[in-house]
């Protein structure tokens, strides 16, 4: 019996130690399943928390975008995003009302651009930089004035959070028409002002001529010994009359010169040859000059006449009877070649003063204050029309001389 119990009490107590070991086990789970339990939840009021504030991040997204929209739908401009496929995804009532769209319009902006009569799919396809663009919109309800610009909603090469390259771009559309006939409204008060000037300036230099003219015009029905020399002073009075009404024309800009190729010594002789009544009439020798050489430039035979009658003229003005007024052309650069025609206007009349040498091609000044001023201002314009230049040398009670130098071909 004895022997028994000596071969069982082992076992006893390696069972008794294995429990021992179980037990222990056990409570090390216990505590690290109290441990997880512990740490689930800590996570899940962590997850809850950040659900909760998802949701609030998500609700704010929402107020802010309704805000946004609501901004975008009442702003006083028309607004539309274009996706970069040419998708239109969202268009504001001012751009439908501005455009004329109905609510359910297309959503490609070519099409949308189709309805409307706007090019809006040309303009986002334009050359970069071009800036603003306005296009004239005409429809039942008549005529209206848009301005178009284009802003990128994101920088270049920025991506979303697939790797996809962001391309979305706003249109930003102004009625401009108000503005467009506030300009249509001053340009023409401006012709209207510009109108009563060129009466007011005509009735003003033409009414003692015209009566010097009716004057001369009765003596030549009556007859008499004098009749040869009183059409003289007629044909003067009539080319003088001519000059102030082109001069009136040209400085307003109710004319205009058109260039081509013409002989410029031709062109002023025959300049000359009209004026000539003028100075005879005055008692002043006039004379033209110029080499045999052919000088071509790009000009309007007209507007040099009237360049050549202004200059006569206003030597004629500051001149005695006795006096003399010389035209001569010379020419600059090699045979054949580009250079530069010149031609020299020199009297022997008073002369100008230093003080007004800066202020005779301003318009409206007149150094004896006999004229209306605008001669010079005339010429001068002329002949920047012709690519050319005009200057002055003048010594008092000694003359004048102008030089007017174009380039030819």
């Amino acid at each position: 019996m004895q022997g028994a119990l000596a071969i069982v009490q082992p076992d006893v107590l390696y069972l008794a130690d294995a429990f021992s070991e179980f037990i222990s086990a056990s409570a090390r789970l216990e505590a690290s399943y109290a441990n997880l339990q512990l740490e689930v939840t800590q996570l899940s009021h962590e997850l809850a928390e950040r659900n909760a504030a998802l949701k609030a991040s998500l609700a704010e997204n929402e107020r802010v975008h309704r805000a946004l929209q609501r901004i975008v739908e009442s702003m006083p401009c028309g607004v539309l995003v274009v996706e970069a496929d040419g998708t239109v995804s969202m268009i504001n009532p001012e751009a439908r009302r501005l455009l004329e769209l109905g609510p359910a319009a297309r959503q490609r902006l070519d099409a949308l651009s189709a309805e409307a009569g706007v090019d809006l799919d040309g303009f986002l396809r334009r050359q970069a930089g071009e800036g603003e663009q306005e296009f004239c919109r005409i429809s039942a309800s008549g005529k209206r004035w848009l301005s178009v610009q284009d802003r990128s909603l994101f920088d270049a090469g920025e991506v979303d959070p697939a790797g996809r390259v962001r391309q979305q771009t706003i249109l930003i559309l102004r009625d401009v028409t108000p503005h467009k006939q506030a300009e249509e409204d001053r340009e023409r008060a401006r012709r209207a002002t510009a109108l009563s000037e060129v009466a007011t300036t005509l009735a003003h230099e033409i009414r003692n001529p015209l009566a010097s003219l009716e004057l001369f015009a009765g003596l030549i029905c009556a007859g008499g010994e004098e009749t040869t020399e009183w059409v003289s002073h007629l044909r003067a009075g009539i080319r003088s009359l001519s000059a102030t009404v082109n001069n009136v024309l040209s400085f307003h800009g109710l004319g205009f010169s058109l260039l081509a190729p013409l002989d410029l010594v031709e062109s002023i002789r025959s300049s000359v040859e009209f004026a000539r009544p003028i100075a005879e009439e005055s008692g002043v020798h006039l004379r033209f000059s110029a080499g045999r050489a052919r000088i071509r430039v790009q000009g309007n035979s007209s507007a040099l006449q009237q360049v050549v009658l202004n200059m006569i003229c206003n030597a004629i003005r500051h001149s005695s009877s006795g006096g003399s007024i010389e035209v001569a052309i010379s020419r600059s650069g090699g045979k054949g070649q580009p250079g530069m025609a010149t031609i020299r206007f020199t009297d022997t009349g008073s002369g100008i003063l230093p003080e007004h040498l800066e202020e005779i091609f301003r318009p409206g000044f007149s150094g004896s204050g006999n004229s209306s001023g605008l001669g010079l201002a005339v010429c001068s314009r002329i002949v920047a029309q012709h690519g050319g230049t005009i200057r002055v040398a003048s010594r008092v009670g000694e003359g004048t001389t102008f030089f007017v130098e174009m380039p030819t071909v």
